[in-house]
């Protein structure tokens, strides 16, 4: 399957490229939505809390914004968006790494819903938790209009991009707004190119999504039809440092259970000291959360034996919320998977069963993309990938002391599956959902 989404020609007459007016093609146009959510590249190590720094920073990003940035109405729907696929996906497998942006998957398609009407646009917001009753569509695409924004500012210590790009076949005549909207709410940038050459187009395509996430993801476009018309990327890029990072010469290979039958050696990350982790009875869970240098927190979960489901049952916003607002402070000897996994998933699939079907049928609307032809989505799929290991950016030789209490710690292994978020300490919303039940498991 080619990652992308293809829009079919659904009118009975014939259509011609641009200067071929005598072609005997079949009535058929695709059209590649590629969603990219860039690659996660960890470097972990214990927490601390939140630095005064790091409280200016925000604060200061507050003031520009307004009291409270723009990006936060939406960050409860972004919430509820990134656990509902997460339970579809879940659902599929239970025996399977869960790794995906649902910020990524979420911003691609809100622009495709600015070139959606009627009924195709109210269920494309409506999927992606929206009410529409209580606020307007263009509401909702100014709110992403900051959330990209925000996502895109810089940071010396936090590397964080998204990016939106057009790749416009050069015999498609788009709609002018859908263009104006998509570069002024969106920040999309806009490529002609000629996709009867698909080599060249691919090329053209890859390259950008290469450069996006810094060499990281190459070749993401394998096939590409030379009767595309339309491709629209989105690609996410995430690395972050810890405030102080795992010692690799502490790490040594142990066991991690997969399951009751299944063992595998893992290398194992592993340190002592102060780390924010605390209980939840209701989830039946260990809860870590680790931040990084800027503004993003990594929070870890980790179930007891045989209670995922109920975990993945439970787990809300409103939990990782209680658990960023009230952090605690405890030392634990702490044994960490080093691990690299990556998940691709069949948008169409999932996103139909979340109620954004109709896109996908001969019922769509795309006509405020391009008024040519009636079009509709019939493939999309998602990419994420997600490293984690000890490196770390700290200058050599730094030295970090911390006072350690009389008593022995806890040790808290994370030897069996675990549930993870990334979160955005800014926009308030998770960036990237995931489960590990093998490390080893690209």
């Amino acid at each position: 399957m080619s990652p992308g989404f293809c829009l079919h020609n659904l009118g009975r007459q014939p259509w011609s490229p641009a200067g071929d007016s005598k072609s005997t093609m079949p009535s058929f146009i695709s059209w590649s939505l590629l969603l990219l959510a860039g690659l996660c590249c960890l470097v972990p190590g214990c927490l601390a809390e939140e630095s005064q720094g790091d409280a200016a920073q925000e604060t200061n990003t507050c003031k520009h914004e307004g009291h409270h940035p723009t990006s936060h109405k939406i960050a409860p729907n972004l919430a509820n968006f990134a656990f509902s696929l997460y339970r579809e996906i879940s659902h599929e497998s239970n025996s399977s790494n869960i790794f995906f942006s649902p910020v990524s998957i979420a911003t691609v398609m809100a622009m495709v819903a600015l070139g959606a009407k009627g009924d195709t646009d109210t269920e494309i917001l409506e999927g992606l938790q929206f009410n529409l009753t209580q606020r307007s569509e263009a509401e909702i695409h100014e709110n992403f209009q900051h959330l990209v924004h925000t996502l895109n500012q810089p940071d010396n210590q936090l590397q964080l991009t998204m990016g939106n790009g057009l790749f416009l076949n050069q015999s498609l005549k788009a709609v002018a707004k859908f263009l104006e909207d998509v570069k002024k709410l969106y920040h999309s940038d806009a490529f002609s190119v000629n996709f009867r050459n698909t080599e060249e187009a691919k090329k053209e395509i890859n390259a950008y999504v290469e450069k996006g996430t810094q060499g990281k993801i190459v070749d993401l476009v394998e096939h590409l039809s030379e009767d595309a018309l339309l491709t629209v990327v989105n690609f996410i890029f995430f690395k972050g440092k810890w405030e102080k990072p795992f010692e690799p010469e502490n790490t040594q290979e142990e066991e991690f259970h997969v399951d009751e039958k299944t063992t595998v050696t893992v290398p194992m990350m592993s340190r002592l000291g102060m780390f924010n982790v605390d209980r939840s009875e209701q989830l039946s869970s260990w809860v870590l959360l680790m931040d990084y240098l800027g503004n993003a927190t990594a929070i870890f979960i980790l179930p007891d034996l045989g209670k995922m489901q109920h975990l993945e049952a439970t787990l809300t916003m409103e939990h990782l919320s209680t658990f960023l607002e009230k952090r605690f402070m405890s030392s634990a000897h702490l044994h960490f998977p080093k691990l690299s996994i990556s998940g691709t998933y069949d948008l169409k699939h999932l996103l139909s069963k979340m109620g954004m079907s109709r896109v996908f049928s001969s019922g769509a609307d795309l006509s405020g993309i391009t008024e040519d032809v009636p079009l509709k989505l019939s493939q999309a799929v998602h990419k994420a990938v997600l490293t984690i290991d000890e490196k770390g950016t700290e200058a050599a030789g730094a030295t970090f002391v911390e006072a350690m209490p009389m008593s022995m710690p806890p040790t808290i292994q994370f030897d069996r599956p675990f549930l993870m978020v990334i979160y955005d300490k800014i926009n308030k919303c998770p960036l990237f959902v995931g489960k590990v039940v093998n490390p080893l498991q690209k």
